[in-house]
């Protein structure tokens, strides 16, 4: 700095010296200025030098407000993901360590309405999980569904009288659930006197949080429970609407060609055998579609060269699970709503693809097509000839399984065809891009 200000003063009195200009005072005014400019854009001295083995300041990790000021948000924020797994032994260990570690209770236990599900801190070598509830306070609050303030060992009446550090106080707030008291939580401290009113609160806040969490939990296991109930209702109707179909088939030909229709019922047979001793609502797209090649067998006895099948898949994907019956009834729509009403020959195709990550699904037919004014009523239940159950199944099972836009979409032009959509998540992205087309019926 001294050496960059000794230069800047030699080259003034140099430029001085040129235009033959040599004022004393003008100099040294000159000098202070040039002095000052320099000394504030070069930041010296008002900054020290800095070290140089002085590593950079770490940054510290920006934290949330919310959650630093109220204790009961953060521990609400922390326990969700366990809470939410529903009241049990593994949740309400975990749901303590997190309380203890944020309010640094000095004990704290958590019941159901007979048991410890789990106790932490001082006295924990005498209340272990699974053993039974034993102070009258806990059962008070179990009883009535109101919190209870104990602010000596007598009140608290625990029967346990071997404690190395005896608990001197405590607070106990019920948990609910659909109104009901499932369980309590228990905040304990050991010194003497009153519990201080702001861990009573505290304890009062943190049940009814995790009260909510464990409602939440019930709503989704019962939500759970009435879509796979929807789901088993909605595959009890797609069976006997496949069964009637291919019966009819099969009694046609037994008047007029009785090998045929004991290869139809080889075919039928195979088919149950094949989706019966399936457990659940998925099935692999590789016998998803091996579904739909025994259909269309039945089918192409029927109607001969009228129709064709072809298969644009992806090799990679045929392990991958899909809902039962999410094919079949669409290549069996094609058929018999586009294919047959028309003149001449007609063609399916069934594709699937992998598109980010989930598995794309289409049925594509070169039919008659579906009116404008029909587009949006056909995937109601209910709606068109016959029983009605084909499209509106596979879509209202899509629906269920991921919600309202997870079910089928319609393209279709009068006299071109149509084609059918359909989203699968997909499990994994570990999928090769190997694709095959396989002709059948031609």
């Amino acid at each position: 700095m001294i050496f960059s200000s000794s230069l800047s003063l030699f080259q003034l009195l140099l430029v001085i010296r040129l235009v033959g200009f040599a004022n004393p005072q003008f100099l040294f005014g000159l000098f202070a200025i040039n002095f000052l400019f320099t000394s504030l854009f070069s930041e010296w001295p008002w900054k020290g030098k800095p070290k140089k083995d002085e590593p950079p300041a770490e940054k510290k990790p920006e934290e949330n407000p919310y959650l630093l000021a109220d204790p009961t948000v953060q521990v609400a924020h922390e326990t969700l993901k366990y809470m939410r797994r529903g009241l049990n032994e593994v949740t309400a260990r975990k749901t303590a360590e997190i309380i203890q570690k944020i309010c640094e209770i000095p004990a704290i236990a958590i019941t159901d309405t007979e048991r410890v599900l789990s106790y932490l801190g001082a006295g924990c070598e005498n209340h272990k999980p699974g053993d039974k509830i034993l102070t009258a306070t806990t059962k008070y609050v179990i009883a009535t569904g109101k919190h209870k303030v104990a602010n000596s060992t007598e009140e608290l009446n625990c029967t346990k009288t071997d404690c190395d550090f005896p608990l001197s106080a405590g607070v106990i707030a019920p948990f609910k659930c659909g109104g009901e008291v499932i369980g309590t939580l228990k905040l304990y401290q050991t010194k003497d006197g009153q519990m201080p009113p702001n861990i009573v609160r505290l304890a009062i806040g943190l049940a009814q949080l995790l009260s909510m969490q464990v409602e939440l939990a019930e709503l989704d296991r019962q939500s759970q429970l009435a879509t796979e109930a929807k789901l088993d209702a909605l595959h009890a109707q797609i069976n006997p609407h496949f069964l009637f179909n291919t019966l009819n088939t099969i009694v046609m030909y037994s008047r007029i060609d009785p090998d045929k229709s004991r290869q139809l019922l080889v075919h039928l047979s195979e088919f149950f055998r094949r989706t019966l001793k399936k457990s659940g609502h998925f099935i692999t797209l590789k016998d998803e579609l091996d579904c739909v090649r025994t259909y269309f067998a039945l089918e192409k006895a029927r109607f001969e060269e009228r129709i064709q099948l072809v298969e644009d898949i992806d090799e990679s994907l045929l392990e991958d699970m899909i809902p039962i019956f999410s094919l079949q009834p669409l290549v069996e729509n094609a058929i018999k709503h586009g294919i047959t009403p028309k003149d001449g020959n007609g063609c399916i195709t069934v594709k699937a693809k992998k598109q980010g990550r989930e598995l794309h699904l289409s049925v594509r037919d070169t039919g008659v097509g579906i009116p404008a004014d029909k587009l949006e009523k056909v995937l109601q239940p209910g709606y068109g000839s016959g029983t009605g159950v084909g499209l509106s199944n596979v879509h209202l099972r899509l629906q269920s399984l991921y919600g309202e836009d997870g079910g089928l979409q319609i393209i279709s032009s009068p006299n071109k065809g149509t084609v059918i959509n359909l989203r699968i998540p997909l499990a994994s992205d570990e999928i090769r891009t190997d694709n095959q087309s396989v002709a059948y019926g031609s």
